[in-house]
């Protein structure tokens, strides 16, 4: 499995079994994380040994069981781009861990993070659970996603489009249905016009622009393209398309 195939099947996982994710899958992802950090300029690591963060119900909520694992989601607090491509490389190793069938999930505020170093000047942003998880979703898992998850958007609802959309545009937006954001709220928008396509978010709550690197990721991923960073920046097909 590829991660563009991964999209299809990715869901967020809260229940873990606690056993230690296989040598060779925290080698891979520790090599991603690496090869993601030169890229992009962040500081994001894998921590094996992180479930204090969700060792108590005061953070969590009793959300989480047995996490062990975190990607722990951080970079420079002076980037103006730090949260779009914490969200979009946060992405790719969600899709890499769910390609190796592990579990993860997205999680903003709910976790102790007294336990997690940061550099000077470093921003933690947010973390990403991972790791082992049961082969079916618990009945807990299953009425917590319930509760937590609304309907998802028509592409109709998220895309704007005036004229004759492009075949890579259907493409990437069928992706971006299935990209995860906070709450589900799936507040980012594509607008193509003129033959010009661009993606933008109302930037009204601090994970938006996270959303944002998360949705943009899913479409380029499908269509082939690239998006410049930024808010309503713009995106450049694949050559011949």
């Amino acid at each position: 499995m590829n991660i563009t195939q991964a999209i299809e099947i990715r869901k967020s996982r809260r229940s873990y079994t606690g056993t230690p994710i296989e040598a060779s899958k925290i080698s891979l992802l520790k090599s991603r994380i690496d090869e993601y950090n030169q890229k992009s300029g962040l500081t994001v690591r894998f921590m094996e040994n992180g479930g204090a963060a969700f060792a108590g119900i005061r953070k969590s909520y009793g959300l989480f069981k047995g996490v062990r694992s975190l990607f722990i989601m951080k970079g420079p607090a002076d980037d103006p781009d730090l949260k779009e491509k914490i969200g979009y490389y946060g992405e790719l190793l969600v899709l890499e861990a769910t390609a190796l069938g592990l579990g993860t999930c997205w999680v903003g505020g709910t976790f102790d993070s007294s336990g997690i170093r940061k550099a000077p000047g470093e921003e933690l942003v947010c973390v990403i659970t991972v790791g082992n998880v049961p082969q079916d979703e618990t009945l807990r898992e299953r009425m917590l996603y319930k509760a937590i998850h609304r309907k998802t958007k028509s592409i109709g609802e998220m895309s704007e489009v005036i004229g004759e959309p492009p075949l890579w545009l259907k493409k990437g937006m069928k992706a971006v249905q299935k990209a995860p954001s906070t709450r589900n709220t799936q507040k980012v928008l594509f607008l193509y016009k003129a033959g010009i396509l661009r993606a933008s978010v109302p930037d009204t709550y601090r994970f938006d622009y996270v959303d944002l690197g998360i949705a943009k990721l899913h479409f380029e991923l499908a269509a082939g393209g690239k998006f410049d960073l930024g808010n309503s920046a713009r995106y450049y097909p694949a050559e011949g398309e």
